[in-house]
C-alpha cells in the first residue's frame, strides 16, 4: 500500500463566500481553471484539484494505493477567520472521499480564531468521516505553542486526530530576502521550522506527547537546525530536560517532498525511519506523485533509506500517522 499523505483539494461548488476577498475556485473547462482572491487570479489550476476520477486516474498512473487530500493552503488559511467556509470546505472534502471508494482520505481545516468554534467543528468533521486538520504554521501572529491554541491542542489529542502542518502565505514575510525564489525556496522552510521549534521547545509535545503532527515539506529547515537550536536553548535556560527534546523531536512525523534523495537520509537520523511519510503536494507539483515515490525507491538503493524503508513501510508508517493502523 502506499499512501501519500500531503495533496490538496478544492471543491468548485461551494457556496459564495461571504467574503467576496475570499479565495474560490472558478472552473474554465473540463481541463482546468482558476483559484481567485477576488477578481484577482492567485494561481491557475489542473482539474485533478477538483475531480475526483481525475485524480484517482492519476494515482492509479503513479502508484498511488491512497492519498490524503487536505484544504489548498491559501483556503485554509481564510479558514481561521470564517467558520461557514470552514464548514463548506470541510464538506466538500468528505463528499470526494466519499465519491472515491475509499481512494481519498480527508483532513479538514478549523475556524482557529474561535477556539470554542473549532473544537465544536472538529468533532462535527471527526463525526463525518474525516480523520484530522490541516493548520498553518502560525495561526494569524499566533506561534502553535501559544496559549490560546492550548484547547486546539487538547481537542485534537482527545480525538486523536491527525495534524498536517503546512506553510502559509507562501512562505512571505520570514526572511528578509522576499520574492522568487526566497519565499518559496527559504521562507517557506523556515516558517515550517519555527513551528516545529515551538512544538517541541515551546511545550506543547512535552504536555500531550499522544499527539500525531506531520510536518510539509520534510519539516522544512528543522532536522538541519535542530542541533543549533538545541544548544541555544540550554544556553538559554529554555525549560526541560536536552535529552527530552530529542525524544520530543522523534514524536514528529515529516513527508518526503523535499527534491533530493540524499536529504532522506538526515529525516531518517532525525526523526527515525518510522515517523517519515510519502508527500506529493499533488496536484501543484506536476508528476510529483510518481516522482515522490521513485525518490524513495531510488534513496533505498543508494543507501540514503534504510534497508527495508520504500513506499510500503511509508504507508504503514502513514497509516499510524493517520490513526488507521488497527483497522482493516
Amino acid at each position: 500500500m502506499t499512501v501519500d499523505v500531503h495533496a490538496h483539494f478544492l471543491g468548485p461548488d461551494l457556496p459564495p463566500p461571504r467574503d467576496p476577498d475570499a479565495p474560490r475556485l472558478l472552473v474554465d473547462d473540463a481541463d482546468g481553471g482558476r483559484i481567485l482572491r477576488g477578481d484577482a487570479l492567485f494561481r491557475r489550476v489542473t482539474s485533478s484539484l477538483w475531480d475526483v476520477p481525475t485524480r484517482v486516474a492519476e494515482m492509479d498512473r503513479a502508484g498511488v494505493t491512497r492519498q490524503v487530500v487536505s484544504p489548498v493552503p491559501v483556503t485554509m488559511e481564510h479558514a481561521v477567520g470564517d467558520a461557514p467556509y470552514a464548514r463548506a470546505q470541510n464538506d466538500a472534502i468528505a463528499a470526494a472521499c466519499a465519491a472515491s471508494s475509499g481512494r481519498l482520505l480527508g483532513l479538514g481545516c478549523l475556524p482557529l480564531h474561535d477556539a470554542r468554534a473549532a473544537v465544536a467543528e472538529l468533532d462535527r468533521i471527526r463525526g463525518a468521516g474525516l480523520l484530522g486538520v490541516e493548520i498553518g504554521t502560525r495561526v494569524g501572529d499566533l506561534d502553535l505553542d501559544d496559549p490560546a491554541l492550548v484547547p486546539i491542542w487538547d481537542a485534537c489529542a482527545a480525538t486523536g486526530s491527525a495534524v498536517l502542518v503546512h506553510p502559509v502565505d507562501e512562505g512571505r514575510g520570514v526572511v528578509r530576502r522576499a520574492g522568487p525564489p526566497y519565499d518559496l525556496g527559504l521562507g517557506m522552510l523556515a516558517d515550517t521550522a519555527l513551528a516545529a521549534s515551538a512544538l517541541v521547545f515551546g511545550g506543547v509535545l512535552e504536555r500531550l506527547p499522544g499527539l500525531r503532527i506531520a510536518l510539509a515539506h520534510g519539516c522544512g529547515a528543522f532536522p538541519w537546525a535542530y542541533p543549533r537550536l538545541r544548544v541555544a536553548a540550554e544556553r538559554s535556560g529554555t525549560p526541560g530536560d536536552p535529552r527530552r527534546w530529542d525524544a520530543l523531536t522523534r514524536l514528529l512525523y515529516a513527508d518526503t517532498l523535499v527534491f533530493d534523495d540524499e536529504h532522506l537520509r538526515l529525516l531518517v537520523h532525525r526523526f527515525g525511519a518510522g515517523r517519515l511519510l510519502l508527500g506529493s503536494d499533488a496536484p501543484f507539483f506536476p508528476d510529483q506523485m510518481a516522482r515522490t515515490i521513485a525518490s524513495v525507491e531510488e534513496a533505498g538503493r543508494t543507501g540514503a533509506l534504510p534497508p527495508g524503508v520504500g513506499p510500503e513501510q511509508l504507508g504503514r508508517n502513514a497509516a499510524e500517522f493517520l490513526g488507521l493502523d488497527d483497522r482493516p
